[in-house]
């Protein structure tokens, strides 16, 4: 399952993932991992959570980060929810058309290995693909 967060900057969309991911933590019997870039989350998200800064790895692009994801999760089967604070900030791109497809690639690996996934782009809902409002 994949979740999108969509909304323009200031809107409060990492707030939600902030408590997202504590309530995840508290509830969820898998591990929980947040994405993100920087690490403006550290003292925001609970210590039982793990908060993975991509600026210290190489990801580079859309195809970049999904083969991460699946290393982390490969490292770690446990895992039952990622969360992704602005996705267009984590692979410095911002085409619509791009992120589409990447999530549809999300959304076949959160089915296959029964992971939930929840995205946060900083944009209108209005600038969603069609494919991608499916995930709204």
């Amino acid at each position: 399952m994949v979740k999108l967060i969509m909304g323009s900057t200031g809107t409060g969309k990492t707030k939600k993932i902030i408590d997202l991911v504590n309530t995840a933590v508290a509830e969820e019997k898998g591990s929980v991992v947040c994405i993100a870039k920087g690490n403006k989350l550290t003292f925001d998200i609970s210590h039982d959570a793990r908060l993975v800064d991509v600026s210290d790895y190489i990801v580079n692009g859309y195809a970049g980060l999904l083969g991460f994801l699946s290393g982390v999760h490969a490292g770690n089967y446990d895992i039952s929810q990622f969360f992704i604070d602005s996705l267009y900030k984590v692979v410095d791109d911002d085409k619509p058309e791009h992120a589409e497809k990447f999530l549809k690639e999300l959304d076949a690996f959160a089915t296959k290995h029964n992971v939930k996934f929840t995205v946060a782009i900083s944009a209108e809902e209005s600038d969603a693909t069609e494919a991608m409002k499916k995930y709204l």
